[in-house]
């Protein structure tokens, strides 16, 4: 509806004698050259006329300075958001709605003391972001606190239920994220190497290089082991069960069996 509005300010109707003839004129060279139009057309004849808004603005033709900035202002920032792609902000899952709103509170007072033109008003907004910001501080803190002894509680019941996986993903959030990183791929003449593909085939020519060695000239002369050891390879007795149970100690992962310790 913007588009169409700009569009007819700039239209002059053509008048004829009969006045339905002058109605007729006017949409057919206003709105008819655009009907056809695709969006991408309309979203670049909607960025001519911002340009055309924002040079006239450049020229002086606001009324004051406040009118200009806003004018300038409101052209850069819708233009933005239609091109270029808007950043979708992923908050962490340990921050609450109040510590949001407080966030947003804290940004407010920051525009307030950037809009601020005299010298009261602006150590007056200071002194409110001052006193924001340290809520901020003081609830972000209650919030990771509050995650971390939600975590561990969910860690406790996980280890009397005997739920390992759920024991073990919790003990990783509460450990943090210490993966390492990535070493470079490199070419035998020490070259970066950025491409997949590329990086794949170099770790298959390393292995084939490092696994397929020659036979050595002198392989050692080495007797072959004995098959038979006096191992007793029966069930374990009642004394060896309950000697290990008692080795185990408490609160440590399980075993390969999947049986915990007893608490």
């Amino acid at each position: 509806m913007n588009i169409i509005r700009s569009i007819l300010k700039q239209v002059v109707p053509l008048r004829n004698n009969s006045t339905h003839s002058n109605e007729t004129t006017w949409i057919g060279t206003a709105v008819l050259p655009y009907r056809h139009c695709t969006t991408e057309e309309l979203q670049r004849i909607s960025k001519q006329h911002r340009i055309k808004a924002f040079l006239d603005l450049l020229n002086g033709e606001g009324i004051t300075v406040e009118s200009n900035w806003k004018g300038i202002k409101e052209a850069i920032t819708s233009t933005c958001y239609e091109v270029l792609v808007h950043k979708k902000h992923h908050h962490k899952e340990w921050i609450t709605v109040d510590t949001l709103d407080k966030i947003q509170e804290r940004r407010n007072k920051k525009a307030a003391i950037n809009t601020s033109r005299k010298r009261a008003e602006k150590a007056k907004a200071q002194a409110e972001y001052t006193e924001v910001n340290k809520q901020v501080r003081r609830s972000i803190r209650t919030d990771i606190r509050k995650y971390g002894e939600d975590l561990a509680m969910t860690a406790e019941k996980a280890a009397r239920e005997g739920n390992m996986r759920q024991l073990y993903d919790t003990t990783k959030k509460l450990s943090g994220n210490r993966r390492k990183p990535e070493r470079p791929v490199k070419s035998k003449e020490g070259e970066v190497i950025t491409n997949i593909e590329e990086q794949q085939n170099r770790w298959v020519e390393h292995f084939k290089k490092l696994l397929n060695r020659p036979a050595p000239l002198n392989p050692p002369n080495t007797e072959a082991a004995p098959m038979d050891f006096p191992i007793d390879v029966g069930p374990p007795t009642i004394e060896e069960i309950s000697m290990a149970i008692r080795q185990i100690k408490s609160g440590k992962p399980a075993t390969p069996d999947n049986i915990p310790a007893a608490h």
